[in-house]
């Protein structure tokens, strides 16, 4: 294991994760696209286009230009959706879209930060009311996301208000690290692309994520570790195996449930004595 426990008499530390092809194995916002056409926010043309965007994507072969259009793509497309109704859609269909893309070996570097002290954070170029729920399905501290202009009437205008992408990410890596007390030198940053090279770059401990062939290259040269993630896995399929301490809302439900099969099992006992006299 590479991590210990951090001494909390120094700075905090945090591991900035990217979350596309990093923690997840697809595109965040592109993934929902089915779901969003069943909900009647788009139609079968632009679920075509999603799934040809979410090839493109996956092949490694988006740069900066295709990511670019892209994000016009998907900004023109989500004007005039409503805003709750996406929340809902996303909260609806969370679990079945995006628990079988988690990759394995990305849960268990959460897993392994959180238990060294460190915070967790995701910063993903994705919208925001997709990101914060998976933020929190991973058990992220903090999320850092693309967050669109909504208009008066609750819906988006296609207008973009905060592009959490590359130097931009950089930028707000080193926001937190000032509000929050982050040591950087001593923070770490996964990302797939070369495009995060900014937020990498910000930080002490870099590590290129499945990375693309720009940042394969950058990697190699400056000494950054390369990983590689390959094991999509659902999140209830690693409970049995966890090694790490539970967060304090598990040990609460644990506590609870504990405390009600003792009650339960003293009713069962007094209830065969008083049968048995």
């Amino acid at each position: 294991m590479l991590w210990v426990v951090e001494n909390h008499s120094l700075p905090r530390t945090a591991a900035f994760f990217d979350l596309d092809k990093t923690v997840i194995a697809k595109s965040s916002t592109l993934t929902f696209s089915k779901s969003f056409y069943q909900g009647g926010l788009i139609n079968r043309r632009g679920v075509l286009r999603s799934a040809y965007a979410q090839f493109v994507f996956l092949a490694g072969g988006a740069d900066h230009d295709q990511i670019e259009r892209m994000r016009a793509y998907l900004s023109a497309l989500c004007r005039g959706w409503n805003v709750q109704q996406v929340r809902e859609i996303v909260a609806e269909t969370l679990h079945d879209i995006i628990d079988p893309i988690i990759y394995d070996e990305a849960a268990s570097l959460i897993e392994e930060h959180h238990t060294a002290g460190r915070d967790v954070v995701i910063v993903s170029t994705s919208g925001s009311e997709v990101v914060e729920p998976i933020g929190e399905l991973l058990g992220a501290d903090r999320v850092v996301a693309t967050r669109m202009v909504v208009g008066d009437d609750g819906c988006y205008t296609g207008e973009i208000e905060y592009y959490a992408y590359g130097p931009t990410k950089a930028e707000a890596v080193r926001e937190l690290a000032a509000s929050e007390g982050y040591d950087l030198s001593r923070c770490y940053a996964y990302s797939d692309s070369a495009t995060d090279l900014p937020m990498l770059e910000s930080v002490g401990r870099p590590h290129a994520v499945n990375p693309d062939r720009t940042l394969r290259r950058e990697a190699l040269a400056r000494g950054w570790p390369i990983l590689d993630f390959h094991r999509p896995v659902r999140l209830k399929q690693r409970l049995p195996a966890l090694s790490v301490p539970p967060r304090p809302a598990l040990v609460a439900a644990a506590a609870i449930g504990a405390a009600a099969a003792t009650a339960g099992l003293v009713w069962y006992a007094n209830r065969r004595r008083a049968t048995a006299v």
